[in-house]
């Protein structure tokens, strides 16, 4: 296991446990998967990159994690609820990792939203930073 796919199981559990989250993208809607047409409404475990953060002791990392929201609409007001809801979910209490991975922080970075150029979706790019402390 690696702090990047100890961050992965743990943000997919956390999303897809999450009854705000749910109530807008089905449970089994919340996939890592390079495919399209994404499911509607979804949200795509996406692109990472790590970062070392952890001084001389190098047990810190910074991880980036894009999560791709898509939804079938002409709107951009779906995605962004979409975005809502998961900034809260991740900000409610710490994500808990694998053994030997401990999640120090973890908060949305960024959301960015543009339309999809087949005009039939929105899509919305929600950036997770977390700040995980690796064992010894």
């Amino acid at each position: 296991m690696s702090a990047e796919l100890a961050l992965q199981k743990a943000l997919r559990d956390r999303l897809t446990t999450s009854g705000s989250v749910t109530a807008l993208v089905p449970a089994e809607n919340i996939l890592d998967r390079n495919q399209r047409p994404a499911p509607d409404p979804s949200i795509i475990i996406g692109e990472g990159q790590t970062f070392d953060n952890g001084g001389i002791a190098r047990n810190r990392l910074s991880v980036f994690t894009n999560l791709h929201v898509w939804k079938r609409d002409e709107a951009l007001t779906g995605v962004k609820l979409i975005a809502s809801v998961i900034r809260t979910a991740c900000a409610i209490r710490r994500l808990v990792l694998e053994p030997g991975y401990h999640c120090v922080d973890c908060r949305v970075a960024s959301t960015h939203f543009v339309r999809d150029p087949d005009g039939e979706f929105s899509h919305g790019i929600v950036t997770l930073e977390a700040l995980v402390e690796v064992a010894p």
